[in-house]
């Protein structure tokens, strides 16, 4: 699986536009200032959460994510990144409150296994979804307990050497509209269809079909460790800008 996606650190904040969803990935792997500075942002909810868990490098990582998250979301609106505050719909999805987003600033954030993608747009609704690559993990028996039949036929017919990558992009693709949607679990699995033959164009196909644009992208930040992801935002009628978060000097910040 070769990339042709082209991620720029930008010098400033990038316009956005309303026909763009501006994707980011970050590493989650920071040094220690950093990670003071991010965890400095973060609610008191978002704190409690991360000393819930139990090993150091997954509450970093969690630090790390919703800080930068934070950090970007401040940016685009122009906000100290610890004033910003969250409210969150019926299943979880959460969004900026409407007092800190004008104009309305749609978000998601995923992370897999130290790299986090954040999708952010203007008045339309985005999810995203990001998965390393683990051979191990594209088993027969989990395609057939999350996939569609259609999904699984399709899967089935790829050569063998395929497989594993058609796996996750089918995975990241059905997770990513699932989280764009907002409804969470509610959404049977085998409800909705997407492509997932390497080298073709993601295609989903459902009852609400005509709403969704989807997007598949490849984010690795080395050539040793191997993701997919998928971002999927309100309309067919956008493109997406591909940017790369950096840690400068300790702060929680843009590459400048």
């Amino acid at each position: 699986m070769k990339s042709t996606t082209e991620w720029s650190s930008p010098q400033a904040t990038p316009e956005l536009a309303r026909g763009e969803i501006h994707v980011w990935r970050a590493s989650l792997s920071t040094d220690e200032p950093t990670l003071r500075s991010l965890e400095a942002t973060l609610a008191d909810q978002e704190r409690e959460r991360a000393r819930r868990f139990i090993f150091e490098r997954d509450r970093a990582r969690y630090i790390a994510a919703r800080g930068i998250l934070r950090d970007l979301l401040g940016k685009y609106l122009r906000r100290a990144p610890q004033s910003i505050e969250f409210v969150y719909g019926p299943h979880g999805k959460p969004v900026v409150a409407s007092a800190a987003s004008r104009p309305a600033i749609c978000f998601n954030l995923s992370h897999s296994h130290g790299l986090a993608v954040v999708a952010i747009g203007r008045e339309r609704e985005v999810g995203i979804d990001v998965e390393l690559i683990r051979p191990e993990f594209a088993g027969e028996e989990i395609a057939r307990r999350y996939f569609s039949a259609k999904e699984i036929d399709e899967l089935s017919r790829l050569p063998a050497e395929l497989r594993t990558e058609g796996f996750f992009l089918c995975w990241t693709r059905k997770e990513a509209y699932i989280k764009a949607k907002g409804d969470g679990l509610q959404i049977p699995l085998d409800s909705f269809d997407v492509s997932l033959s390497p080298g073709r164009p993601a295609m989903l196909s459902s009852v609400d079909e005509p709403r969704w644009g989807i997007k598949s992208f490849i984010p690795s930040l080395n050539s040793e460790l191997r993701y997919a992801a998928a971002v999927v935002a309100e309309g067919k009628d956008w493109t997406a800008r591909y940017f790369e978060w950096k840690q400068a000097n300790g702060e929680a910040q843009i590459e400048e």
